[in-house]
């Protein structure tokens, strides 16, 4: 590599010598415009900045020479100087189509894609010189940028008077430009409009369908391959194996897979990394593992692919532990690797794995990487720490749209939906657009805070603004939104005359609602509609049972109970657990094989003593059980997440906050004990469980007792 690195800058040892005149001769190694390209390939500002000084010396009047005025174009617009470059544009007496396409180039490398249209427009109506296919590319191109399609549809009409676009690489640009801005219909046109396509043409149109989600499209042209016996080679492979991951189609990608290996193509890590992918994502990650495990050579890309193939699929413990193993081969990994590991950290809530990743993201130098830093903001949110979220979402250098949606949809998640409001109005004042995520989020956090007004001026107004269409999700969070202000029969109404198909979340959402506000005649018509949708939604069971326990209908209670064990439908048992240290301890309700669970106990007593003069009662109506009064108690106090909280009393410092993880509602007896435990111990205590984050301090909870 260093041997490579000094051949290259060989020439440039000797460019002092280029000021004198007549140093060189055109076919000498040290010709300027060799020298010119060298230089702006390695983007030495300094070297061609001599070059230069040396052709004014040399030449008096350099305008009139086009060669070399072309390339001091061609070589400050690839330096980042595109306003040098266009000075010495304009002052060139005579232009060819080569002074237009170094120009437009150097606009386009630029990000000033209008600036690349304009020079077209002129070139053709002032300057009357004639486009050819590589000045329709690099316009076309330029289309791309913030979706011009427009300019880019006037682009395509000059090509086809001008009849440069059967040219592949002007083909491809229009397929590219098209797909981009979806409108697929005009992309399949242009790659129609060719008889005979190479294996370059499809895997151009493949790639361009396949990246921009026109996946039925892509079926057919992959059809049409296989229909005219076109050649596979390595690109075609990898562009099947996305198609068949996109699609999530198993018996496809198994035939893609047989047909790779009885061709000649090399399985390199390019098309590995690709099979696996695709295995991955249609929920196979066993068999991804094995392809991996039968690689000779495995780089980065392929151990992330596997750690990726296993968290899509839920086994965030398997993704973590592909990591030591990675560092042990001394595979280093990249931004890639640690967004992966990190996402996995979220969805175990492991916090302190995801601290320590932090800390080796940093020290390995991916400290300012936008896709880190959204893994980390997502970690940190799920793993409870919504500060911590925070401060690296302020510490971002740069932020892409991810970046604001993880952001707004944790800090909504914790119930802070003013926060995350907020973060909305910076994110519309940094200009970027906002889309289907975001307004998930930003709908949630008004959820929380009651917003009905607010709400639904988003729903119908900002969304059709930002050209974001509503789906089940936003429409979810209105029902929310109307439940949680205590509209039940608005929104009731409203489940009624949306124009969305409801799935049984979405009436849950309601259902729970009856439950809060103790609407209990509305909640078992609901219940009783969702269970037809679903007659084996455990959700509904529980929540049915608990509002005949409220309303004391034992019968009913038992009615459930038995339609659960006709079905053999279990509920699933309430656990709860809480890290210390190295150590996850785990709680079941009524806990007694936990090592010290007598300490456990013992606290649990103390703790409900000393709330008790602060207006707790037990909640003996949500005990599912008709036994007496006293029974109702003691179920009541050993439930999972008060063994986890009185534990972390226990163990864990006095400053410190407590984090437990619960695995289903809790219950509103629980609810109310630990609002009142956080206040006679001065302690922020977050408890995660199925529905949301509650941070409970000073007596209050963040969910404001709706959840």
């Amino acid at each position: 590599m260093l041997k490579a690195q000094r051949k290259a800058y060989v020439p440039f040892r000797h460019a002092p010598f280029l000021l004198r005149p007549n140093a060189v001769t055109p076919s000498s190694p040290l010709d300027p415009i060799k020298l010119l390209k060298l230089s702006a390939d390695t983007k030495n500002l300094k070297v061609g900045k001599t070059i230069h000084a040396h052709l004014i010396v040399t030449y008096q009047a350099i305008e009139n020479n086009i060669i070399e005025v072309n390339s001091l174009i061609n070589f400050y617009a690839k330096v980042n100087q595109v306003s040098i470059a266009h000075n010495l544009f304009d002052r060139m007496p005579e232009r060819n189509v080569v002074s237009w396409s170094a120009l437009m180039t150097g606009y386009l490398l630029n990000g000033f894609s209008l600036k690349v249209i304009r020079l077209l427009k002129d070139m053709v109506s002032e300057a009357n010189v004639s486009p050819n296919e590589y000045i329709f590319a690099i316009a076309i191109s330029s289309c791309l940028d913030r979706g011009r399609v427009d300019e880019g549809r006037q682009c395509h009409g000059l090509l086809l008077k001008t009849g440069f676009s059967f040219h592949n690489y002007v083909r491809n640009a229009l397929v590219s430009m098209y797909s981009k801005c979806s409108i697929v219909q005009d992309a399949m046109g242009v790659w129609n409009e060719v008889l005979v396509n190479d294996i370059v043409a499809y895997n151009s149109i493949l790639s361009r369908l396949v990246e921009n989600g026109y996946l039925r499209e892509g079926l057919e042209v992959l059809g049409s391959m296989v229909s005219e016996s076109v050649k596979w080679d390595k690109v075609t492979f990898v562009n099947a194996f996305s198609l068949c991951a996109s699609l999530k189609d198993l018996r496809l990608g198994l035939h893609v897979h047989g047909k790779m290996l009885t061709s000649d193509v090399e399985c390199d890590a390019y098309v590995s990394s690709a099979i696996i992918n695709m295995y991955g994502k249609c929920g196979k990650s066993l068999m991804a593992r094995g392809v991996f495990d039968g690689l000779q050579s495995r780089n980065v890309v392929l151990w992330t692919a596997v750690m990726a193939s296993y968290f899509q699929n839920g086994c965030f413990e398997e993704a973590l532990n592909l990591f030591s193993k990675m560092e042990q081969e001394n595979v280093k990994s990249n931004e890639f690797t640690y967004a992966v590991l990190l996402n996995a950290c979220a969805g175990l809530s492991a916090r302190r794995n995801g601290s320590l990743l932090h800390g080796h993201s940093e020290k390995s130098g991916f400290k300012h990487h936008v896709m880190v830093g959204n893994a980390l903001i997502n970690m940190y949110a799920k793993s409870g720490d919504i500060e911590a979220a925070k401060k690296v979402f302020s510490d971002m250098m740069h932020r892409d749209i991810i970046t604001w949606n993880a952001m707004i949809c944790g800090l909504s998640h914790h119930g802070l939906g003013k926060k995350a409001l907020l973060v909305f109005q910076d994110m519309l004042a940094a200009e970027e657009h906002p889309n289907y995520v975001t307004f998930t989020g930003v709908l949630s956090a008004c959820g929380h805070l009651g917003l009905v007004q607010e709400g639904f001026y988003y729903l119908h107004h900002l969304m059709k603004q930002f050209g974001v269409q509503p789906g089940l999700e936003h429409y979810t969070c209105i029902v929310s939104l109307l439940s949680k202000a205590g509209q039940l029969n608005e929104a009731r109404n409203f489940m009624r005359t949306a124009p969305v198909k409801w799935d049984v979340v979405a009436w849950r959402t309601l259902l729970n609602a009856c439950h809060v506000h103790q609407n209990y005649g509305l909640g078992r018509w609901v219940a009783e509609f969702v269970l037809e949708m679903d007659p084996n939604d455990v959700g509904t069971y529980t929540l049915l049972s608990n509002i005949y326990a409220k309303e004391k209908r034992w019968d009913g209670v038992v009615k459930v109970r038995k339609l659960m064990r006709d079905k053999n439908i279990k509920k699933e048992p309430g656990v709860s657990w809480i890290e210390i240290g190295n150590v996850t301890h785990i709680f079941t309700s009524e806990d007694n094989k936990h090592p010290d669970y007598g300490q456990t106990y013992q606290k649990v007593k103390e703790l409900l003593a000393m709330i008790k003069p602060l207006g707790y009662t037990p909640d003996i109506g949500a005990v599912l059980h008709d036994v007496e009064d006293e029974q109702k108690e003691y179920y009541l106090s050993y439930h999972s997440e008060k063994l986890a909280i009185a534990y972390g009393l226990l163990k864990l410092p006095s400053e410190a906050s407590i984090l437990v993880i619960k695995n289903l509602r809790i219950c509103d007896d629980c609810h109310s004990a630990v609002r009142l435990i956080s206040k006679v111990t001065n302690r922020v205590i977050v408890v995660r469980d199925a529905n949301r984050f509650h941070h409970f301090r000073d007596g209050r909870c963040s969910c404001l007792d709706y959840w």
